[in-house]
């Protein structure tokens, strides 16, 4: 093995990096501290041109030939999005449509009250849902469908571009859509090649009955209104030409005889991420900043603009390259639609469709999680106001899944949101848990009688409530993925501020932990500390105690806080006694009647053998307290795999991507393989799989699906831990490469727990070189085909390996 040494060099610091600059300074900085939707300083606009040629531009682009149906925007609009603001786009070369989400345009309240049955309400007006913001129509008569040649439109997955091209009349025409987090908008521009010109009209309208008006001296358009729970919101957009003529025409915006076209469109709410003041911040008006922003954009070219967005956007997107192996040039022919139905028909792999799925994963991730609310359940992508399970946070898999990539795959300050979003919703969900856990109504009330510390509910809104049933385990859940962010960054400042989150679960779970007595095969009883009455996520008996997913949840969690007690120097009293009840805690069995890892304290088989949650395997993935090594025992390891395969392989794609993650951990390359090739089977009428933009289809019944995003972030995850498998101190290359990417591969970028980024390449199955690079961390073992080498590094220094195994 050779080994080359690299010394740190001077970076630009990160946003993480900042934060723990200003600590060290001493400065005040909190995360979460300001509204999503506020006025901010001018952007930095770059002086060289940041976009890739059209050939690098290449390796990162999804196509199709056809428009998206304005009445199939789930499935066929294509996603925009600067962070806080999505967008569908239809690329419709007659009217273009935008249908345009706020993260943080939620209806509902605090929804601090039980109903009879326990449950908390859970409708669009108590609990609330996430709602539409607005409606954009680019119309242009002159360019229907039927008149149009080679129409082709593009997703540029690097530099977080919507570009639709087309012929009429001999003239070609191209237009440009994208969503900047610099200027805080999306952008709209349209342009020709050959003589031609656009004339036709720009409309926006709200969702919720609101009344748009126009402004003829400033040439915009907009509207502001108020939900029922007081949110107040609005959206603006203008419209501006080097040619032809623009103005305001009733309550829309219309251009005639323009060879060029910049349409800017932005917009938000007062929501703020501060309990104390009901998460309202009063000061702003969303209408009058929407309208500014549109303006203040208008004032610089839709170059300017561009180049500023590109600049910004590759800049995150840049942390991670992949290379799966060569697709066919065959394949390389069809488009994106045609080429994931082929991948299903023939059965032939296509590996630059499968990297090109996990940088699809990334893109949404970039432009869904940047400086706003975490995504939920759709991201900030909407086609109605009604969208099923109000596109909420369900703690039980789906806002835990949609992060399970970022630190993995390049993008550990698009964590942020979700640390934001548990921050500052923490001291209402501690007095919500406080006032009405044990409840009478609550049948997961501590039968102790004891509360301390906070929980959540199934489902959780941006308001501090909750809805459906009680989420006992969801806290230590939510404090495992803010955990393992720590364990990749090694970043102190970011423990000192979640430790609160840490600490408070550690009391709820330390009041609710009850004594039972249990009996082993040899007839030796002991005692041991088990969960009070809970429902295994989302199936079995609705009360019982010991359930495998909160015990290997609440063991995790109290190893986690002992490790955070230790770094931050904090209550070494408490974590003594914290880690003694961890010793006491029982620790799932293999049932001698199914051979299968239990689910319940019982050898029964109490729910459905193929059921979507794999929540006994909750300590094989996303936990590793199961390892298929020494360090576990082998029955166990043999009771989840075979508790692993009853599941199936066939399911929802987020059980679909869980599954593949645990095939993983277990090293059954081809088992992982296979369930991210199910993931990429086309939808059809509704059927799980891909639908034509790439979304993930949910089935709900038979002819209806629904997007539900969690896969399109776990199957990239599932890709990532396929190639790299880390936890502190160890670091395992290739551990489940399967055939169809053995040849020759490589991936930049990945970031492993301990406080590093990797970077490998492979051949024939072979790790040929790869390079370790600490951004924290000091020492880690690195293995690969069998060849275990031990390093230690300094903060920014690396280290390459060669001829590994």
């Amino acid at each position: 093995m050779d080994i080359q040494h690299t010394e740190p060099r001077d970076n630009t610091p990160s946003r993480r990096g900042f934060l723990a600059l200003a600590a060290a300074a001493g400065a005040a900085t909190a995360l979460g501290a300001l509204p999503a939707f506020t006025a901010s300083a001018a952007p930095r606009r770059p002086t060289e041109s940041p976009l890739l040629s059209p050939a690098d531009a290449a390796r990162n682009q999804l196509w199709w030939q056809a428009p998206g149906s304005a009445h199939s925007m789930i499935e066929q609009g294509l996603p925009v999005g600067n962070g806080r603001l999505g967008a569908l786009v239809s690329n419709d070369p007659a009217d273009e449509l935008l249908m345009i989400t706020d993260a943080t345009l939620w209806t509902g309240h605090l929804n601090d009250k039980l109903q009879s049955d326990g449950q908390f309400p859970y409708g669009r007006d108590d609990f609330g849902s996430l709602t539409l913001l607005a409606r954009l129509d680019v119309t242009i008569p002159d360019h229907d469908l039927g008149g149009v040649d080679n129409y082709r439109r593009t997703l540029d997955l690097a530099q977080g571009l919507v570009t639709t091209s087309y012929d009429v009349a001999g003239v070609t025409y191209r237009r440009e859509i994208f969503a900047s987090r610099p200027d805080d908008a999306i952008v709209l521009y349209f342009s020709q090649r050959g003589g031609g010109s656009y004339t036709g009209t720009v409309s926006l309208a709200g969702t919720h009955g609101e009344s748009t008006t126009a402004n003829s001296a400033g040439r915009y358009a907009s509207f502001g209104a108020s939900l029922a729970n007081g949110l107040k919101y609005g959206a603006a957009v203008t419209a501006y030409s080097s040619t032809g003529r623009v103005r305001v025409d009733g309550k829309s915006i219309a251009f005639n005889g323009c060879k060029d076209l910049t349409v800017v469109v932005s917009g938000g709410t007062d929501y703020a991420p501060d309990a104390a003041k009901k998460f309202r911040d009063p000061s702003l008006a969303p209408e009058r900043l929407a309208r500014t922003k549109v303006l203040n954009a208008a004032g610089h070219s839709a170059s300017t603009l561009l180049h500023t967005h590109v600049a910004d956007f590759r800049d995150v997107f840049g942390q991670l390259d992949i290379n799966l192996g060569t697709s066919s040039a065959a394949q390389r022919e069809l488009d994106t639609w045609e080429r994931i139905q082929a991948r299903h028909r023939d059965d032939v792999p296509d590996p630059e469709l499968e990297a090109a799925y996990l940088q699809f994963g990334r893109y949404l991730m970039i432009s869904g999680s940047r400086g706003s609310l975490p995504m939920g359940l759709q991201g900030p992508w909407l086609d109605g106001n009604d969208p099923d399970w109000m596109a909420d946070y369900h703690t039980d898999i789906n806002i835990q899944m949609n992060y399970w990539m970022a630190d993995r795959a390049g993008l550990s300050d698009c964590f942020d949101a979700l640390t934001d979003y548990c921050l500052a919703q923490l001291s209402s969900w501690t007095d919500v848990t406080q006032r009405l856990f044990n409840a009478p109504s609550n049948r997961y009330r501590n039968s102790s009688g004891k509360i301390a510390g906070w929980t959540v509910a199934i489902s959780t809104n941006p308001y501090g409530g909750g809805g459906w049933w009680w989420h006992p385990a969801g806290n230590a859940w939510l404090c495992q993925s803010l955990f393992e962010h720590y364990e990749y960054t090694q970043d102190r400042t970011y423990l000192k501020k979640i430790y609160p989150l840490l600490k408070g679960a550690v009391e709820f779970w330390e009041a609710r932990l009850v004594t039972t007595t249990v009996t082993d095969a040899s007839g030796a009883s002991r005692e041991v500390l088990v969960a009070d009455s809970d429902w295994s996520p989302e199936q079995g008996p609705l009360d019982a105690k010991g359930i495998t997913y909160a015990q290997e949840l609440v063991w995790n969690l109290f190893g986690n806080f002992r490790t955070a007690t230790e770094v931050l120097a904090r209550d070494a009293a408490y974590s003594k006694a914290v880690d003694g009840l961890r010793k006491r805690l029982y620790l799932p069995v293999v049932s001698p009647k199914t051979g299968w890892l239990e689910e319940w304290m019982s050898p029964d088989n109490l729910g459905e053998t193929t059921h979507r949650h794999l929540s006994p395997l909750i300590g094989l993935f996303p936990g590793d307290r199961i390892r298929p090594d020494d360090s576990t025992p082998k029955d166990i390891v043999a009771g989840a795999t075979a508790l692993l395969t009853a599941r199936g392989m066939n399911s929802f794609g987020w059980a679909n991507a869980w599954r593949s993650l645990c095939w993983a951990r277990l090293k059954d390359a081809e088992k992982a393989y296979q369930l991210v090739v199910n993931n990429l089977k086309p939808s059809s009428d509704g059927s799980n799989g891909s639908a034509m933009n790439l979304f993930d289809i949910y089935e709900v019944e038979q002819g209806r699906g629904i997007f539900q995003i969690e896969a399109n972030f776990g199957t990239p995850a599932a890709i990532v831990e396929m190639l790299v498998y880390s936890r502190p101190g160890h670091v395992e290359l290739l551990p489940a490469l399967p055939a169809a990417w053995s040849a020759s591969g490589s991936v930049a970028g990945v970031g492993v727990r301990g406080g590093f980024v990797v970077d490998l390449s492979w051949k024939n199955g072979k790790v040929t070189r790869a390079t370790v690079k600490s951004v924290g961390g000091r020492a880690t073992t690195v293995v690969a085909g069998g060849t275990a080498r031990k390093i230690t590094l300094t903060p920014g220094e690396s280290v390459t390996l060669r001829n590994l195994g």
